[in-house]
């Protein structure tokens, strides 16, 4: 009976420690995430082709957020919307492996009689302060905090498992590299963080169960499992953006294939252990450490053929999703949680879905180019092809409209959420901006089945009509550095639709007069009028909600 408790004893406290441990790091995430995701992303942004300034910053913003998945993530995101190319990807990912192993570092330096202190002074910050970015800074300490005393509980708890006969078996089979490599890497593909997982190992090796010669092989494996999330990531996105995530995947294996003979056939394992006698934490970090930076040495001159090995696996195609209706820079129907998808991945879909509103904007504008030109030659030809394009803007609009619902819940980046709700009421505008055009489009086919005609004064009107409302949608789709002159320029051409709109209406009535128009073409004139000036206010609503984007982004 006391067996039995003692047993329960012991898994309570590993699974207490290990919920500890894993809450830690989601606080800490969170933390960074809401302090300092858009700074990541608009430094990765500006990355320079430069190989070794690549693998520096990779490293040093991995050590920071203490994830290489959620660097890879935004990686696979900025090369899936052409922001960054592939062979600027593999020097990022390249760092990101290295600066993966600070965390591993940290739990080595074995500061857990400080852990309550940094738990403390961080609630500290989140309770007594009223600053939201005080707050996140708070949730950051302390999840440092939790983080440390999750791992000093594991290890405590499992210091008896070194007299469980059935565990020390278990664990004894990892001596065994291939079952070590598989056991590391399905464990880290399964919480998704090799920082965790590796935090994990290294309790064991503390608590005695598992040696050096043994947990490098997990470790090794755990390098590999850690690709997962990128490899989830990179579901529904384009060619590039999963050859990114083979090349994540390509270096780690060759780490792996590299190191694993190393350990079985040279005296490696005991070298490492003879530089910290008695501190197996720091030994696994140390042999982590050793393990990216020697890859990355190894493989830095080899970017290119990496690139090149990522495009003979993953060739060039027409791939089925482009076929019909489908997302070109979203992943459809997202079910990501900040679990799932960690540190950096709201900055890359913010980028993501400007990518995807512009060119649902372009689809209007083309919409609106053949409807207006659809009236003028009464051409009801052209409305086959403005009806498939009206199709797919309300197909864009749903879709976006749902990942905005998903994604929005879990932001907790004040900025990006922000801009988040601002894309929202863009995508309802651009397609009601389609709708509008699909009105126009439709007056054809009564102007054909009645054979209804405009006079030459009419159609000059149009023609303008027809101008201004594209090149109101032209601006709309431009890059914006100066919010409030970019917005003025709308706002003065929404100005000059309305201002045309009311002249039309007055032209419109002097040809009634005249008898020049018939009946019906004034009604349809008039319809066509509405529609006009309705894009306008369409067009201003986009423009007001870009520009507070962009003024909150550039501090404005």
């Amino acid at each position: 009976m006391r067996d039995i408790n003692v047993d329960i004893s012991i898994l309570l406290g590993l699974l207490g420690g290990l919920a500890l441990f894993l809450y830690g790091m989601q606080m800490m995430s969170s933390g960074l995430e809401a302090a300092a995701g858009n700074r990541m992303k608009r430094i990765l942004e500006r990355l320079t082709a430069n190989r070794l300034l690549g693998v520096l910053v990779g490293a040093v913003i991995t050590a920071v957020i203490q994830s290489s998945s959620a660097t890879t993530v935004m990686v696979v995101g900025f090369v899936n919307s052409g922001m960054m190319t592939l062979r600027q990807a593999v020097w990022i990912i390249m760092g990101a492996n290295i600066g993966t192993t600070i965390t591993g570092q940290l739990i080595a330096l074995d500061v857990g009689a400080l852990a309550p202190l940094f738990a403390f002074a961080g609630v500290a910050m989140v309770v007594f302060l009223k600053k939201p970015q005080i707050h996140h800074y708070g949730n950051i300490l302390a999840g440092l905090g939790v983080l440390f005393i999750g791992m000093e509980m594991m290890s405590s708890s499992m210091e008896p498992l070194r007299e469980w006969p059935a565990f020390v078996e278990v664990v004894s089979t990892f001596s065994n590299p291939l079952i070590g490599i598989l056991v590391g890497a399905l464990f880290t593909a399964l919480i998704q963080s090799s920082s965790a997982s590796v935090g994990i190992l290294q309790a064991l090796a503390v608590s005695g169960v598992i040696g050096l010669d043994s947990a490098v092989f997990v470790l090794f494996g755990q390098n590999i499992g850690t690709c997962i999330t990128a490899v989830l990531a990179s579901i529904g996105t384009s060619r590039n953006a999963k050859r990114a995530t083979v090349i994540h995947l390509m270096f780690n294996v060759f780490g792996t294939i590299l190191f694993t003979p190393i350990c079985i056939f040279t005296p490696l394992v005991e070298l490492m252990q003879s530089l910290t006698p008695g501190l197996p934490a720091s030994q696994i970090a140390n042999m982590h450490t050793l393990f990216n930076i020697v890859t990355t040495l190894l493989l830095l001159p080899l970017g290119g053929a990496l690139v090149q090995l990522a495009m003979r696996i993953l060739p060039d195609q027409r791939e089925s999703g482009e076929e019909g209706m489908h997302l070109a820079y979203l992943v459809p129907n997202p079910t990501h949680t900040k679990q799932e998808h960690p540190i950096g991945f709201s900055a890359m879909y913010v980028t993501q879905l400007r990518q995807e509103l512009n060119r649902m904007l372009g689809m209007a504008r083309d919409n609106i180019a053949a409807s207006f030109q659809a009236v003028l030659d009464v051409d009801v030809k052209r409305m086959e092809e403005a009806e498939e394009r009206e199709d797919y803007l309300d197909f864009l609009n749903k879709e976006i409209s749902q990942y905005i619902s998903q994604v929005i819940v879990h932001e907790t980046n004040e900025q990006d959420s922000t801009a988040i709700s601002a894309y929202f009421k863009i995508t309802g505008n651009i397609e009601r901006i389609g709708d509008h055009a699909m009105n126009i489009c439709e007056y054809t086919q009564m102007m054909n089945d009645k054979d209804i005609r405009f006079s030459s004064d009419a159609q000059n009107e149009i023609k303008r009509m027809e101008q201004v409302s594209l090149e109101a949608l032209d601006v709309l789709k431009q890059e914006v550095t100066d919010p409030m002159a970019w917005l003025t320029k709308v706002s003065s051409l929404e100005q000059r639709i309305d201002d045309m709109t009311e002249e039309y209406r007055r032209n419109q009535l002097k040809r009634m007069r005249k008898g020049i128009c018939s009946d019906e073409a004034c009604i349809i004139f008039s319809e066509l009028l509405t529609d006009f000036e309705r894009i306008g206010d369409h067009a201003l609503n986009i423009a007001q909600e870009r520009a507070s984007i962009n003024s909150k982004a550039t501090g404005a």
